[in-house]
């Protein structure tokens, strides 16, 4: 079973490095390797040539944003399964591929999603927040909630069927995705119970709350055009829950 994993990114010199040695050092090896570069002009470019050979296929042009340059990943990949893996994240040990694999190998389901660690931007030891999807229910999208996207991996056949990421949202076109996938399409899924990516803070869904008012009319806007009926009141009552996490950490 083949499987792809795209990275995409953008003036970011200072983190490439750590996502691209995270997905070399899988003891998988039926990886795909695919980088998706938006022009770099800060070094981004000349550290990803370094690899090679060892970078299946890589692409530094122009792009109309963040869920147009991974549609042009996906669109690029071959592997059976998909897997995306932002610049700044990195997998949290050598051996998270070869389990994914499995899981999809022993439970025959469309999609698999794990849990993620929030850390600190310069202390990839130092956890933040630990982002647990184990009670993830596709019902639970009404509120806000959903897997954490860079734990999500689905059979390629599943973006050609179903569709790729909507490039008209700013934030949350990832959110759209799982709800058309998982709630309005219902493609099967397993939960993988383990943490198998580290993801930087930081990242423009993650601060500021003009980011979180765009974020959560997002998500509004993906329930509805998804039949799945929510309002204000339902998505922001996730934030208590957030809070007690934060408090218990």
């Amino acid at each position: 079973m083949n499987i792809s994993i795209i990275t995409v990114v953008w003036n970011n010199k200072d983190t490439i490095r750590d996502a691209i040695e995270s997905v070399l050092s899988q003891t998988y090896k039926n990886i795909e390797y695919i980088i998706i570069d938006g022009a770099s002009t800060d070094g981004t470019v000349e550290i990803i040539k370094c690899y090679g050979n060892e970078i299946s296929k890589f692409i530094s042009e122009p792009d109309n944003g963040l869920y147009d340059a991974m549609n042009k990943g996906i669109k690029l990949a071959t592997g059976d399964i998909i897997g995306i893996l932002n610049s700044d994240d990195v997998y949290i040990n050598n051996q998270v591929i070869e389990k994914v694999v499995k899981v999809f190998q022993e439970k025959k389901v469309d999609s698999v999603y794990a849990d993620l660690v929030y850390v600190r931007p310069d202390a990839l030891e130092n956890v933040v927040r630990h982002y647990d999807s184990s009670h993830f229910h596709p019902d639970k999208f009404a509120y806000g909630w959903m897997p954490a996207h860079p734990t999500f991996f689905v059979k390629r056949e599943m973006y050609k069927k179903y569709g790729y990421f909507k490039t008209d949202y700013k934030i949350a076109a990832d959110y759209e995705l799982l709800v058309r996938f998982l709630k309005k399409y219902k493609i099967s899924y397993y939960y993988l119970n383990e943490i198998i990516v580290k993801m930087r803070t930081g990242g423009v869904s993650t601060s500021g709350l003009k980011s979180n008012y765009i974020l959560n009319k997002e998500i509004i806007q993906a329930c509805k055009e998804n039949g799945v009926s929510t309002n204000w009141i339902k998505v922001l009552s996730k934030y208590p829950t957030k809070l007690m996490g934060l408090i218990k950490k």
